[in-house]
């Protein structure tokens, strides 16, 4: 298998936008994956030009159509092994289509796209094409958010009865999108966001860190969907609750009024056992809350398998993740890079003609991009119906 640095194309990413900046840290992190070609802006000129500006040299494209068609003749050494795509939610599908029936590897921004119709589309020719394909569900790239899984998916807290899982913001608790800011103005346009703002924005993420650490499904849901700014077309604070597919309970929520709050994701999980929770704001941090005993807080970097809760045994690949000590804070950009350097390895496999799993382990995948959708509508139903309980429709 080559070692050549993978070549990564940006979908969006031109005139300030900001996902793409910690997603391009990410990239370069290692040293095995570098951006080389852009199309960053609709409009064919300022995209050129916006390129010609980047902080380094890429090739820059009028679109990505122009983009994914040169890639067909590009000599084997400039050829695209994946792209990535940042643009408002509007456009993840099309370039996403695109490049995977050209053969090319998709990391897209999340939600996955507009509308399940789409999703269900997106789906379908990820499976028939056999095309790796990741979500930005950055939380999951916190080593901390793997190991909580492990702990959860291992039962060492017994059978989960009650997830809390929340996202809360404050950054539009005023009419921040009629003063023109960008990335306002898209997230509360049912045209460019879909039909939920604040759920689809944010609410997504505290569904699929509930999903990816308890290994649980929403099954049943009772939603209400509350719009506290004046004029906004679409919610701007979301409250779920759940039925998940143990048996258990749960309750999804995010807010982006709550004044003061920032990046305030985090997940509470009750077992029969004990507790865990878990902070963005604070990663490198769990803690695990048994009966009858002291709480026990594990740090990223100094876990001791054998310590009396965590085994022996637990996976070695696990423990060897971290890269620097405890002490040391992992962040943002580390996430991000976890999810690529994850992503990468699914990636050279797939171009070597090897299996490869691309299986929600170690980040999103379309389907669970499926999911997230099939959510949203879920909680549109539910809400339109003053928060009667909704079924979840079948996974494709």
């Amino acid at each position: 298998m080559s070692n050549k640095p993978l070549n990564i194309g940006l979908v969006g990413g031109g005139k300030g936008a900001f996902i793409v900046h910690p997603h391009q840290k990410a990239i370069h992190m290692d040293g095995t994956r570098r951006i080389v070609a852009g199309a960053l802006f609709p409009d064919p000129k300022i995209a050129l030009e916006e390129a010609a500006n980047w902080a380094y040299p890429i090739k820059g494209y009028a679109s990505y159509d122009e983009m994914i068609a040169a890639n067909a003749t590009a000599p084997a050494d400039e050829k695209l092994d994946y792209i990535l795509i940042v643009t408002p939610n509007f456009v993840h599908f099309d370039p996403a289509m695109k490049a995977m029936k050209a053969g090319i590897a998709v990391f897209c921004e999340k939600p996955l796209c507009l509308n399940l119709k789409e999703a269900n589309e997106l789906v379908k020719t990820s499976r028939k094409l056999g095309v790796p394909f990741s979500v930005a569900h950055t939380y999951l790239g916190h080593w901390t958010t793997r190991f909580s899984r492990y702990i959860i998916q291992s039962g060492l807290l017994g059978d989960v009865r009650w997830v809390d899982s929340y996202y809360i913001q404050g950054w539009l608790a005023s009419k921040l999108e009629a003063t023109g800011q960008q990335q306002a103005a898209w997230r509360v346009d049912p045209k460019r966001a879909g039909g939920s703002g604040c759920g689809g924005d944010i609410g997504t993420h505290a569904l699929m860190q509930l999903r990816y650490v308890t290994g649980l499904d929403v099954t049943e849901l009772s939603a209400q969907m509350e719009t506290f700014v004046e004029g906004r077309m679409l919610d701007d604070h979301f409250t779920i609750y759940c039925k998940l597919s143990n048996g258990g309970k749960a309750l999804v929520r995010a807010s982006q009024i709550c004044i003061g709050h920032k990046n305030d994701l985090g997940i509470t999980i009750a077992g029969t056992k004990g507790s865990l929770t878990w902070r963005q704001e604070d990663p490198e941090r769990v803690t695990i809350l048994l009966p009858d005993q002291p709480d026990r807080v594990y740090w990223r970097g100094a876990v001791t398998p054998g310590d009396g809760f965590i085994p022996k045994n637990a996976p070695a690949d696990l423990m060897a993740e971290p890269t620097i000590p405890a002490g040391h804070p992992e962040a943002f950009h580390d996430a991000f890079a976890r999810l690529h350097r994850s992503f990468e390895a699914d990636v050279r496999a797939w171009k070597a003609g090897k299996k490869f799993a691309c299986d929600g382990s170690k980040y999103a995948n379309v389907e669970d991009g499926w999911t997230g959708l099939a959510f949203i509508e879920t909680c549109i139903k539910s809400h339109k119906k003053k928060g009667a309980w909704t079924k979840m429709p079948q996974k494709i």
